[in-house]
């Protein structure tokens, strides 16, 4: 199964290169070149094998969603030149990302099931199930990690450390719940529940950016809107569209991402089947019938995409 593991171009521009747990980052003076391979990480873990369109279901489903809210805040994308790769303005990111959470799903519900009733300083009513919504929108930062596991951590707590300056802060807080709220609005359309989602932000020139990807399986929870009343009634688990899947499988095959566990065998068919779901949720998300790229010499068509552009 033929997928993008990994890039690594030496551009006649390129002032340095980073790669991250799925995506490879080239910089260049004001703008940089985000390739979004088909790498999967799950639990802040790089997993062994790559996901066939992967990186090109992310890459697409965040151009699509940053240019529907560029009216709500900025953001840093200039341009899609390959299906895998993003060239935008250069920011420098906020240590903090902006985790935000209209349903009692995932961590916070692993939190809250092991009686927890604050997550990230954010108080929790009594009573709830998993999968719940909650009674508005909460946000729950976390500190941003170049390795190993993100934290939570709380409002105060960023503002106290000056992680953010809190009118800054402030204007984050308010990017976040309006982007939800259009992130909740696209998804209904699509006959989905937008659950939870993440957001990265930065500045450039003083002005503040919506960076990275947005409302992607990868950064995004989803539930199938139709039977979600039901099956929460019966106690029965959601009709998800999301990474979670992945999480659970793991899960069920001994891995957390805590020291000394071992990342199960991901068979063909494993990884087949991560991928049919990515493909499903691009569809689902978006609407739109999802065309295959050619995997053929993809690497050299990526590095021509970005220095046709960058030039």
């Amino acid at each position: 199964m033929q997928a993008l593991n990994q890039t690594n171009y030496n551009f006649p521009k390129q002032s340095r290169f980073y790669s991250g747990k799925v995506r490879d980052i080239y910089y260049f003076s004001n703008t940089l070149a985000m390739v979004a391979t088909d790498r999967i990480s799950a639990f802040d873990v790089v997993l062994p094998k790559a996901i066939p369109y992967k990186g090109q279901v992310l890459n697409q489903i965040a151009a699509e969603n940053l240019e529907a809210t560029r009216d709500i805040c900025p953001n840093w994308l200039i341009n899609t030149p390959d299906p895998n790769v993003a060239v935008g303005l250069l920011c420098e990111p906020y240590p903090v990302e902006m985790v935000i959470r209209g349903y009692l799903a995932g961590h916070a519900w692993r939190e809250y099931s092991n009686g927890k009733r604050q997550v990230c300083g954010v108080a929790l009513p009594e009573g709830l199930k998993e999968n719940d919504k909650l009674p508005q929108p909460i946000i729950t930062p976390t500190t941003k990690a170049h390795e190993g596991h993100d934290e939570d951590i709380s409002r105060d707590e960023i503002i106290r450390q000056n992680l953010v300056h809190e009118e800054e802060y402030q204007l984050l807080e308010k990017y976040t719940y309006a982007l939800f709220e259009r992130g909740t609005e696209r998804a209904k359309k699509q006959g989905l529940i937008l659950v939870d989602t993440k957001y990265e932000f930065g500045k450039s020139d003083a002005t503040i950016y919506l960076i990275d990807e947005i409302h992607t399986p990868d950064s995004s929870r989803y539930f199938y809107a139709e039977g979600y009343e039901k099956r929460q009634k019966n106690d029965q688990p959601q009709k998800q569209l999301s990474k979670e899947f992945v999480r659970q499988w793991l899960i069920s095959n001994g891995f957390q991402g805590k020291d000394e566990q071992q990342v199960p065998e991901m068979t063909d068919e494993i990884v087949k089947s991560i991928s049919d779901r990515y493909l499903e949720l691009y569809e689902k998300v978006t609407g739109k019938s999802f065309i295959k790229q050619d995997y053929t010499n993809i690497e050299e068509r990526i590095k021509n995409s970005i220095i046709d552009t960058i030039n």
